[in-house]
């Protein structure tokens, strides 16, 4: 019997096409709403998303035949997947498939803020020759405490082996710490981290996590950079500790008011307050959910959901 798989978001052709060379039945809907998918999804066997809408319980009640759910991306905050799972679906993401490239980009970021290049290169550009106020700082000799060590953040401190830094690691996981990073109580972390980088999925656990009793915990002025999930900080808490000189940088590559589908900015009539500040903020490096959106990740985030759908059929 064909597998039939709906695609409700575009990806690389490389996932259409060698599902397709693996026998199975390829159909599309990139447009119609969720209520719409819903009404026929019982036709479909597996389906293929990145984050265009929530696969809640009601639009699992609506899948009598879906055997599987493989989001093209890392995380899978938008499926419920502890109903999912009950029902016996398996559940497919790929964070293997961008994690070097989230690594990349939050070392740029690191080192963009610490040596003022998006300051310096604007203000060159406008004519200005200011080598003082753009003196910046060296990344060597720092403590970089990773939050969240799973493979984006294995990965960010494999990045880091290049420069003399010490680099620690929490997770809620025991024994995870290896050879790039000594694994150690959050505590120890906050006492030494010159800087915080996040690279955590977004759940109960981690919503709102970085608050205004979360930054005041730390022994030394931080910089953060966060390219895990925009709702595991408190962006107004952010903001008031940057104007208290608590946390001296941030790079956010996710906003607390994104959408879910993380395809646009939410933006009310007026601008948050916590948000504007941020745009204006010369210590502050902001890009739009870009991290691990490389030309190369995204051909290796299809390949691997290629190969894991595959892999469910006995494929591979």
């Amino acid at each position: 019997m064909s597998v039939k798989i709906l695609h409700i978001d575009s990806n690389n052709p490389i996932l259409w096409n060698q599902l397709e060379e693996a026998g199975f039945e390829n159909h599309a809907d990139f447009k119609s709403s969720k209520e719409e998918i819903e009404a026929k999804i019982q036709d479909y066997n597996g389906i293929v998303i990145r984050s265009r809408f929530k696969i809640d319980k009601t639009f699992l009640d609506a899948a009598t035949k879906l055997q599987f759910i493989a989001r093209v991306g890392a995380g899978l905050e938008s499926i419920d997947c502890e109903y999912a799972s009950a029902k016996g679906i398996h559940l497919i993401a790929a964070p293997e498939g961008n994690r070097n490239a989230v690594a990349e980009h939050s070392l740029g970021m690191i080192l963009s803020l610490f040596n003022n290049l998006n300051q310096a290169d604007a203000e060159v550009k406008a004519g200005q020759w200011n080598r003082e106020s753009n003196r910046g700082h060296e990344l060597d000799l720092k403590t970089v405490g990773i939050i969240g060590y799973g493979n984006m953040g294995k990965a960010f401190a494999k990045k880091l082996r290049g420069f003399d830094t010490e680099v620690l690691c929490y997770d809620i996981l025991d024994n995870v710490g290896d050879e790039n990073a000594k694994q150690v109580s959050l505590e120890e972390l906050r006492e030494k981290a010159d800087v915080l980088s996040l690279h955590l999925p977004w759940t109960p656990e981690t919503d709102k996590m970085v608050n205004s009793a979360f930054i005041n915990a730390f022994k030394k002025p931080f910089w953060i950079i966060n390219t895990s999930r925009g709702k595991n900080i408190v962006t107004a808490d952010l903001v008031e500790a940057m104007k208290e000189k608590k946390v001296l940088g941030a790079g956010l590559d996710v906003l607390e008011y994104e959408k879910l589908s993380f395809e646009t900015l939410f933006q009310e009539n007026n601008t948050p307050e916590a948000l504007q500040y941020l745009m204006e903020a010369k210590n502050v490096l902001l890009t739009p959910h870009i991290a691990g959106w490389t030309f190369e990740s995204h051909e290796r985030l299809a390949q691997v959901i290629v190969d894991k759908i595959k892999a469910v059929y006995g494929k591979n």
